[in-house]
């Protein structure tokens, strides 16, 4: 299939303008993420409707707070799809076996042809609120989430990115009608460790994430901390001063466990110190909501009333215990909690005078 967002230059030459590498890709040749090549002149997309996440279907039931979203349709299920490729070549890449498999199999690509009706189909026969774009970077399938984003708002279901955030404005001006949520990896604070660690550029991800803030797009941001890299507290501290100046202070601030993996296996596992010195740092610089993530059951994964300090969520991984939200507001104090149907699905109903 011809591929969205490019330009055609001199010499059967073209300028891809998904994502901020632009790459001016010659005949026969792929972008970055491995599955754009020009044909002739042609860009076309490798990917479209080959995905590559589901056992026996076209993609996953996951819970919402899998991916992470706290703020967004709490304890509801979303169906997760993927297809191989990325934009970025982080050496800690957590999906590495599908997201570099262009890069590190010889341009192979894998997966099996599904439509965007398909999906949806899937998605609303388990029961399904939401379609999540992630596993590897949305950005890269971003024809086929076109379509199928589209097609899920006109069947009653939102759309989620997990994103590293690296699309040009173009390809945000294009999904931004259709797309509701976005988590985004802020993968840390310094362009030393987008350059050397992740083959990108931290600019750009800070320029989309303000722009899907002023786009109304639901935002959470994530930090896989990473022992040694990326997790000193003076940066740990910008980061959060940014998201609180240029994204909000309701803005929920995931700081994650580490475990070793593809190209860093040589490092220990993120102390649960470090995760709990970053949430206080988060505290501390003005957000509102800081969550642990991958320590099941530490009280950091547990959303509390910003305005009277009493656990609304109770969490244990991926599954709520409880939910003391009514109305978006706090059980409480009535303070209005941010985020999309926050009541969401409650386990348990709470005596309003507990």
């Amino acid at each position: 299939m011809e591929a969205f967002l490019y330009d055609s230059l001199k010499n059967l030459n073209v300028q891809c303008r998904l994502c901020n590498h632009r790459c001016v890709i010659s005949a026969g040749q792929r972008g970055k993420c491995g599955v754009r090549e020009n044909q002739n002149g042609i860009l076309k997309t490798l990917v479209y409707g080959r995905l590559i996440t589901g056992q026996t279907g076209p993609g996953n039931v996951d819970p919402i707070e899998k991916k992470p979203f706290f703020h967004f349709m709490p304890g509801s299920l979303s169906y997760s799809i993927a297809t191989v490729g990325c934009n970025f070549s982080c050496l800690f890449c957590q999906n590495a076996h599908i997201a570099q498999m262009p890069k590190d199999q010889h341009g192979k690509i894998a997966g099996t042809i599904y439509t965007a009706a398909s999906v949806l189909d899937e998605a609303q026969q388990a029961g399904c609120k939401s379609i999540a774009y992630t596993y590897t970077e949305p950005t890269v399938f971003f024809e086929f989430v076109f379509d199928t984003a589209k097609l899920a708002h006109e069947r009653g279901l939102r759309n989620v990115f997990v994103t590293n955030g690296f699309m040009t404005p173009e390809a945000l001006e294009a999904i931004h009608p259709n797309l509701d949520a976005a988590n985004v990896d802020l993968k840390a604070f310094q362009e030393k460790f987008y350059n050397e660690v992740c083959g990108a550029s931290l600019k750009p991800v800070m320029k989309t994430l303000r722009l899907m803030k002023s786009m109304g797009i639901h935002l959470e941001i994530t930090t896989l901390l990473i022992p040694g890299m990326n997790d000193d507290p003076v940066e740990l501290s910008e980061m959060a001063a940014f998201i609180v100046a240029d994204l909000g202070s309701e803005t929920p601030w995931h700081v994650s466990r580490f475990h070793p993996t593809y190209k860093l296996n040589g490092l220990p596992p993120t102390p649960v110190n470090t995760l709990i010195n970053a949430r206080e740092i988060g505290i501390q610089a003005g957000l509102q909501y800081v969550y642990t993530g991958n320590v099941p059951g530490d009280t950091g994964e547990n959303t509390y009333c910003h305005h009277c300090g009493k656990q609304l969520i109770e969490r244990w991984g991926f599954t709520i215990r409880n939910n003391r939200i009514r109305d978006n507001r706090c059980l409480f104090c009535k303070a209005v909690i941010p985020g999309i149907e926050m009541s969401g699905q409650r386990i348990e109903d709470v005596d309003d005078k507990r």
